[in-house]
């Protein structure tokens, strides 16, 4: 779980703003802010400098953005020996974003499908 303010996205009301924001905020986040590692299914590591956003649903209710978010991104995993080198896979995650309204403190959590 990560936990971090997107404050930004907190008072946006309209859903396709409200979406485009929290696109925007957790693309800017520093690499190995998002808690993709539950996207890797081959036991390698994230490699999340280009990766995919999607906002899949939103729901605002009791002080609060409840949003379902997809993130595509790669899964580097060791060579079956020395002498291999690592192969690139596509990896997803799919996140669940909670931001409370009125100071913006957001958490991250992996979710399964």
């Amino acid at each position: 779980m990560t936990e971090i303010s997107l404050q930004q996205c907190a008072d946006i009301a309209d859903g396709d703003a409200l979406a485009a924001c929290l696109r925007s905020a957790l693309g800017a986040l520093p690499s190995g802010s998002l808690p993709l590692q539950a996207g890797c299914e081959q036991g390698g590591l994230v490699d999340d400098s280009e990766c995919s956003i999607s906002v899949l649903g939103l729901s605002r209710a009791r002080g609060k953005t409840v949003a379902r978010v997809g993130v595509f991104f790669t899964e580097i995993v060791g060579g079956c020996n020395c002498h291999d080198d690592p192969v690139r896979a596509n990896a997803y995650c799919l996140l669940e974003v909670v931001v409370r309204h009125a100071d913006g403190q957001t958490r991250i959590s992996p979710v399964e499908d």
